[in-house]
């Protein structure tokens, strides 16, 4: 009989053993759906648990007619961390019969400091997620109890995908998870560096492109298409500062000309008519009542008609210089009025200009 009941209880134990290890296997490795459990009652005390949650929660709402004040939604902190399975696994049978060592405690937050700081060493944030094999960019990110990072939703998904709970690269298992924001911050530091260079490099190129336009260079080809521009650009700067009226322009060259034609028509009824004799007399007893006894270019006396044959026996066989009367009844030297006009190369035969009154004249030579 005692045999009997020992045997009894050894296969009873072996039972118990068999199934408590079961159990932590499948809670182990999240396989729900293959409870040992009869599946119809697993339905129904699921169905049951959720009436009884829906009671528990619903709460009776009473309308006072007072206007309720509409608070907007709190905004989480993005930068926030957090732990994503806070609360640690129920325990199993075979862990409550101490077959298996209990699941650990979670990570307070030193050690997740320490786990951090060993992330950072190895690099993981910097490197591409290991399941995608993309950055991490702005992603949500999550750290791993072993130190190594990934996707939340990549996470989710392997775990989904092989519908056990371990580490996808050194197949820790009940690993516990938070959600860092490592791999944002330095995607954020390296965008914002990225356009920093550029922002530079484009101060850098507008600087240099003004200092070509200022500095020329020393090369002997690109400095004579510097100085080509330079010079090329004065002139339509010049251009672009004078007056461009057309009509204007020309209604002036015309005003021109007309002046120029009256002052012209002018000098011909002047100096252009022929001089007869009489008029030549005429003159000349003009000139003999202006008592004119020297020339006023050199200040030296004149010659006239009985002082030729005096002038000729008095200076020791020098010839008498020719006297020049002026239509304006002036009377020179004829050598002195040919230098003068000689010297006077602003003024062109006939319009020469009288040295004393400063008139256009003609000139008669008088004969001794």
């Amino acid at each position: 009989m005692l045999k009997n009941k020992d045997h009894s209880s050894k296969k009873g134990n072996l039972a118990v053993t068999a199934v408590a290890l079961q159990d932590h296997i499948l809670h182990d490795l999240q396989l729900g759906h293959l409870s040992v459990a009869d599946p119809c009652k697993t339905n129904v005390q699921k169905n049951e648990n959720k009436t009884k949650s829906l009671k528990r929660d619903t709460t009776a709402i009473i309308d006072t007619g007072l206007r309720k004040s509409t608070e907007g939604p709190k905004v989480e902190d993005p930068e926030r961390e957090y732990v994503l399975d806070p609360a640690p696994p129920a325990l199993t049978l075979a862990q409550k019969l101490g077959l298996l060592p209990p699941p650990p405690l979670p990570l307070s937050s030193d050690e997740w400091e320490r786990v951090k700081q060993r992330s950072l060493l190895q690099g993981d944030s910097m490197q591409p997620c290991p399941i995608c094999k993309e950055e991490f960019e702005l992603h949500p990110q999550v750290l791993l109890s072993c130190s190594h990072v990934f996707h939340k939703a990549c996470l989710q998904a392997f775990e989904k995908f092989t519908n056990k709970k371990t580490c996808p690269l050194c197949r820790k298992n009940q690993y516990q998870t938070r959600v860092i924001h490592d791999g944002a911050r330095l995607f954020r530091v390296k965008c914002a560096t990225r356009v920093q260079a550029y922002w530079r490099g484009y101060i850098v190129r507008k600087w240099y492109r003004n200092l070509r336009k200022i500095v020329p260079p020393t090369d002997a080809k690109l400095r004579r298409k510097f100085f080509e521009e330079k010079f090329t650009e004065i002139s339509h700067r010049l251009l672009c500062s004078y007056n461009t009226n057309i009509d204007e322009l020309f209604s002036e060259i015309d005003l021109c000309l007309a002046v120029n034609r009256s002052i012209l028509q002018q000098l011909d009824e002047r100096c252009g008519h022929e001089i007869t004799e009489e008029d030549w007399e005429k003159i000349q007893v003009q000139a003999a009542h202006r008592e004119i006894y020297e020339c006023s270019i050199c200040l030296t006396p004149l010659s006239f008609h009985g002082d030729c044959r005096q002038a000729a026996v008095g200076t020791s066989g020098q010839r008498p210089r020719e006297t020049v009367l002026l239509s304006c009844a002036h009377l020179f030297h004829h050598a002195c009025l040919l230098a003068l006009e000689e010297f006077s190369l602003g003024d062109n035969a006939p319009f020469h200009a009288c040295p004393l009154c400063r008139s256009c004249y003609q000139k008669k030579i008088l004969k001794c």
